[in-house]
Formats: C-alpha cells, sequence, structure tokens
C-alpha cells in the first residue's frame, strides 16, 4: 500500500481556533495514539476529501514540527448539508502492534447468476478488519464471479491472509437474487387469474339471478 505524506501545521485548541481554521480552507484534526500524546493540527480540506471521498483506505504520514508520524484516518465529522470535512481523528500507528481499522470492499467478476438474469446485491461496502500496520489493505476483494442465483456470501466465507475479520460470521456480505421481474410477472399472471375468476362469479350469480 502506498503511504501518502502531509506536511501540516499544529492548531491551536477551541471552538473559536477550529472556526479560524475552516476559514482559511484547512480542516481541524487530532493525532492519538497509546504511545503518544494528542497532536492538533490542521490539514488542507483537500487533502482530507482524498482520505475520505475514496474506494480505498490509505496509510498516511503526517509531518508536524519536524516529527513525522505514521497514522490511518479513523473518523471524519461531514457538514450535515455540504458534506465538507468539519474535523477528522487520526489514530498512529506503531510497527508490531495490531490495529482494527475499517476497509472498503471490492466486488470482482461477473457472477454466473447475473448472466442468467440474477441481480447482485451489495449489503455491506466495508468490513472491520484487525492486523498489523504492514498489513494494511487498501481494499477488501471479494470474487463474485462463481455466484449463482440465491448464492450469498458471509464474513465468515472470507479468508485473507494476515487479517482477522471482525463482526458475526453469519452477516452477509453480498448475494445474487432473482431478478424483480419475475416476481412481477408472476403477480400479474396471478392478479389476472383472480380477476377472471371474480368475473366468472358474477356471471354464474346473473344466471342464478334470471
Amino acid at each position: 500500500m502506498d503511504t501518502l505524506t502531509f506536511d501540516v501545521q499544529k492548531r491551536a485548541a477551541g471552538k473559536s481556533a477550529a472556526r479560524a481554521v475552516r476559514r482559511a480552507g484547512n480542516v481541524p484534526c487530532v493525532l492519538y495514539g497509546q504511545h503518544i500524546e494528542p497532536v492538533s493540527f490542521q490539514l488542507a480540506e483537500e487533502h482530507l476529501k482524498s482520505l475520505v471521498y475514496t474506494a480505498e483506505t490509505h496509510v498516511v504520514e503526517v509531518r508536524v514540527d519536524g516529527q513525522a508520524f505514521r497514522c490511518i484516518l479513523k473518523d471524519a465529522v461531514l457538514h450535515p448539508v455540504t458534506d465538507r470535512p468539519m474535523h477528522a481523528d487520526f489514530v498512529a500507528l506503531k510497527t508490531g502492534e495490531m490495529v482494527t481499522i475499517t476497509v472498503p470492499v471490492h466486488l470482482e467478476g461477473t457472477p454466473v447468476g447475473q448472466r442468467e438474469g440474477g441481480t447482485v446485491q451489495a449489503i455491506l461496502y466495508e468490513l472491520e478488519v484487525r492486523c498489523l500496520p504492514r498489513n494494511i489493505p487498501s481494499r477488501i476483494a471479494v470474487d463474485i464471479s462463481e455466484m449463482a442465483i440465491g448464492d450469498t456470501i458471509h464474513i465468515g466465507d472470507l479468508d485473507q491472509e494476515d487479517l482477522t475479520f471482525l463482526g458475526r460470521p453469519e452477516q452477509t456480505v453480498v448475494t445474487v437474487v432473482q431478478p424483480r421481474v419475475v416476481e412481477e410477472e408472476e403477480e400479474e399472471v396471478v392478479e389476472e387469474g383472480e380477476a377472471a375468476e371474480a368475473t366468472d362469479s358474477e356471471a354464474e350469480d346473473a344466471e342464478g339471478d334470471a
């Protein structure tokens, strides 16, 4: 995995200071970890967007006041209307120390079931994993090419070297389902049948009245 490197500046704490940082086009951030004191810094908004709006996980090297910290983006608060980053938390990495992170899921291949008319339904778009910093994946590749209609891949079905998948093993990651158009056609046939039966019944009632 490639490491993104950013030279950043420390920032003052407090709401007014954070507002000033945002007015300057930067985002207030905090870097923390078990082996370091928290570091408050500001990061250019476009740099943070490259970490937030992506389908991959990135390891980041933050350089501040002559020190370099390898870290990952843990959480980002977005504006409820504009979706602009408002604040971000980073977690420092330490060689040999396990880390828990969330990694995007990437579906690979075209399922057999899709070629037969089925529909792919992705349920989980990211997965929580635990691993060493050197084994952090940019994304979790899930091969769906052999899936037939009705097949499902669960978290417990995934197996990737040097990663421990968290979450319930029975949780569905992706499934291939019968196309809805077939169900709708069946419903139409039933409705038509019921309408025909109703018409026949009305006709019989009319004959009886006669």
